[in-house]
């Protein structure tokens, strides 16, 4: 598990969010509703859909905590947000970039390695900027071929403890 260290730049999206849960995980009702009306979004900046998660302050990943999920598209304003769509904003910031392939049945596991093996031995600590994902062109959530990329907010790592 290498990841790539990368700068996001700012950027802006449109699209629609909802609460919930890991134990009520309801992204693909959420995906369900975005998907029939992304063709709605008129300034899209290419054709990748972010998977965006906005974890409440102190988030440890608990099933029972709700979280907001976003499924967007990277827009060049925000002149025209069709009716029922909503807008975010990700500020730029310093991520590690997983590249993950394979069906959304093992993406669970994939997500606790980052957090349980990588991040604590790599040097970085958890950032507060959004955590997402970019679903281009070789994503298909069921297909074992699938592939997508992950960012995880980081920040170099505090090695002074006194």
């Amino acid at each position: 598990m290498k990841p790539t260290i990368k700068i996001f730049p700012s950027t802006k999206f449109i699209g629609k969010n909802l609460s919930f849960t890991y134990a009520d995980y309801r992204a693909f009702e959420l995906w369900s509703s975005f998907m029939p009306r992304r063709k709605e979004v008129l300034n899209p900046i290419g054709t990748e859909l972010y998977n965006i998660q906005v974890n409440p302050e102190n988030f440890d990943f608990s099933p029972t905590i709700p979280f907001v999920k976003w499924a967007a598209v990277a827009v060049s304003n925000f002149d025209f947000v069709p009716e029922g769509m909503e807008v975010i904003e990700i500020s730029q910031g310093l991520y590690a970039v997983f590249n993950y392939k394979g069906d959304q049945s093992n993406a669970p596991a994939f997500f606790n390695s980052i957090y349980t093996e990588w991040l604590p031995t790599s040097g970085y600590e958890l950032g507060t900027h959004l955590q997402f994902e970019i679903l281009g062109e070789k994503y298909n959530n069921m297909n074992p071929n699938s592939e997508e990329e992950i960012w995880i907010p980081i920040k170099k790592a505090n090695i002074s403890k006194f």
